[in-house]
């Protein structure tokens, strides 16, 4: 069982955003400065700690979030999509016109029950 998975739409604009700024990453922001988004950013832009936990891999790039978050949202399957809008100026999208977003859905018990634990930064 996934905890984070990505649309094809989102998936196909992670592929875009590579050819142009390499290998990249995801971090889901804590609400500071672009409300509760994902942002992208190139491998290495972004460092994480032992304060962020990895959630799984989308589209070949890892997707980490705080591990304060995940206590909020560690019940909940997250799918990274893309919508028209202006996201925030850190995450690469933004110059696109378009921006990340998480659809979320809690998981059934079954789903639960498969989970593994997430990795610490």
């Amino acid at each position: 069982m996934e905890r984070v998975t990505i649309t094809d739409t989102a998936a196909s604009l992670v592929e875009k955003l590579r050819s142009r700024h390499g290998p990249l990453m995801f971090h889901q922001s804590g609400g500071c400065c672009d409300g509760s988004s994902p942002m992208c950013f190139p491998l290495g832009d972004f460092l994480t700690g032992p304060s962020d936990v990895l959630l799984g891999t989308v589209a070949g790039c890892e997707f980490w979030m705080s591990a304060s978050q995940f206590a909020y949202w560690s019940h909940t399957h997250l799918t990274v999509d893309v919508v028209p809008g202006r996201g925030s100026g850190f995450s690469v999208e933004a110059p696109e016109g378009l921006r990340f977003l998480i659809r979320s859905r809690l998981f059934t018990d079954a789903e639960t029950e498969e989970l593994q634990p997430v990795t610490p930064g």
